[in-house]
């Protein structure tokens, strides 16, 4: 699996607290104090490297994204996938990351797999298949009609999906509603940059701030 080349790692943290870093995958020996964010990029970093440049929507940012999530104080773990990823199968390695977090002993309430359009779509399938209450979960523009169509769609969970008004690609989320396991939270925030698709391609406040408060436990 090809990682990230501009990972980097933040070492300082007020006294008591639990410093903030960022990670290509799981550690040996999780922290059980902290907050762990597993953070699944967009198709275009699969397609043309860790920093690519679209045509309409600018270069996407996927370090800085990485750097700003980890300075709101989330240990955050990502990797690049490699070009042509299927995404149902890359959903085991998702799930796969969450149980052993659980299994090291960090409160589910305590981990949030957050992704944007492709990865998105892979957050989604992570939570219908993990089936874990206490779980958090961001979707952002992740809802395509294709996936919105499938039947074995059931997510469960703590979930946020934030979708930008100008985007012509990222649907609402709220179809998933329908089907989901009794007892999931779902929120929608709708955004309105007028970056389209772009919105998500470097760190904005306006989705970053969101991101932190959920998985924080709190409010977007």
């Amino acid at each position: 699996m090809q990682l990230v080349v501009l990972l980097a790692t933040l070492t300082l943290a007020p006294a008591g607290e639990v410093a903030a870093t960022i990670l290509a995958g799981v550690p040996a020996q999780p922290d059980p104090r902290a907050r762990y964010l597993i953070f699944l990029h967009g198709r275009i970093v699969e397609e043309e490297g860790a920093r690519p440049t679209h045509p309409d929507f600018g270069v996407y940012e996927y370090a800085a994204i990485l750097d700003a999530l980890a300075a709101r104080g989330l240990t955050v773990i990502s990797e690049q996938r490699p070009k042509g990823t299927e995404t149902d199968r890359y959903v085991d390695r998702v799930v796969g990351q969450v149980q052993r977090l659980i299994d090291a002993g960090v409160p589910p309430r305590q981990i949030t797999v957050t992704g944007f359009s492709k990865g998105g779509a892979i957050a989604v399938l992570t939570a219908s298949k993990l089936q874990q209450d206490a779980v958090n979960f961001v979707f952002l523009a992740a809802c395509s009609e294709e996936l919105l169509a499938r039947q074995d769609v059931r997510v469960r969970g703590r979930i946020l999906s934030v979708v930008e008004a100008s985007d012509e690609v990222g649907r609402s989320c709220e179809p998933l509603r329908r089907s989901a396991a009794p007892g999931t939270v779902i929120e929608e925030l709708r955004l309105a940059t007028g970056a389209r698709h772009g919105a998500f391609f470097q760190p904005r406040s306006a989705w970053l701030d969101p991101v932190a408060r959920w998985a924080a436990g709190g409010t977007p």
